[in-house]
């Protein structure tokens, strides 16, 4: 499994392909007035994404969407105490999405295709044996992105989600849709910034983090921020949903 700091291919190779990736096996959202709706989704996931994110959005009638990958399930890592088996199961039965993040957070900016398409089995079928549906989503880990990846991905799942800025509407590719972190210092400010952007346009916004804890962090919110932004949503008039949800509205076939 792979839990360490990413460090991004910063070769001129690298550089270029992260360039032309958005370029290939698009798959455009079709024109249609979109929104202004919301996600709020947690990646990997930790111990807090359950125990605070989840419940915190449930005290509210709200539903979010977990990107699992389930080789970290049980374990300790450099973002702290990684999500259970029984969260897992718990989260799905109370009816938030389970999205696939590979199973052991393959960097499928530079894996092989064929590799990919064995973790992303392997993910399945880990979460299959705990009873939590086939995912129709995915989240690349890190946000990187190679052609062979989005081609995998994109024919296995409704919706397969970056990390680059933006928001979902006509035009926007749902091989590789945008999404707002809400992390670090300036994290809530910009995901503020986004949800204006999302509601003068009227589109789909994707919001993320990693940990919620008592303060911003580099792979995280503060609880108090992430609350914020939550009843800002609602207050604001967004259509909360989770991605899978949102997804299918979009008409997208799986």
């Amino acid at each position: 499994m792979t839990d360490s700091v990413y460090r991004p291919d910063l070769s001129l190779k690298g550089k270029l392909r992260r360039r032309i990736v958005r370029l290939q096996h698009r798959r455009p959202v079709r024109p249609r007035r979109v929104g202004p709706m919301i996600s709020f989704c947690f990646d990997d996931v930790t111990d807090t994404a359950f125990s605070v994110g989840a419940k915190l959005l449930e005290a509210r009638g709200l539903h979010g969407s977990f990107f699992v990958c389930a080789g970290l399930l049980g374990e300790t890592g450099h973002m702290g105490a990684y999500a259970t088996r029984d969260q897992v199961v718990r989260a799905a039965a109370a009816g938030h999405e389970i999205g696939c993040h590979t199973y052991s957070h393959l960097d499928c900016g530079q894996a092989k295709a064929d590799d990919i398409a064995r973790d992303l089995d392997r993910n399945s079928r880990a979460l299959a044996s705990l009873g939590v549906a086939e995912p129709t989503t995915f989240a690349f880990p890190f946000g990187d992105v190679s052609a062979e990846a989005k081609r995998v991905a994109g024919d296995r799942f409704r919706l397969c989600r970056a990390l680059h800025h933006g928001i979902i509407g006509p035009g926007a590719d749902l091989n590789q849709a945008p999404a707002v972190g809400i992390e670090g210092n300036d994290g809530e400010a910009v995901a503020r910034r986004w949800m204006h952007t999302a509601a003068r346009q009227g589109g789909w916004l994707i919001l993320y983090t990693h940990i919620l804890g008592p303060a911003a962090s580099e792979f995280g919110c503060s609880v108090e921020g992430f609350t914020r932004l939550v009843d800002e949503a609602i207050a604001g008039g967004f259509e909360i949903v989770t991605v899978e949800r949102g997804a299918a509205m979009l008409g997208t076939p799986q």
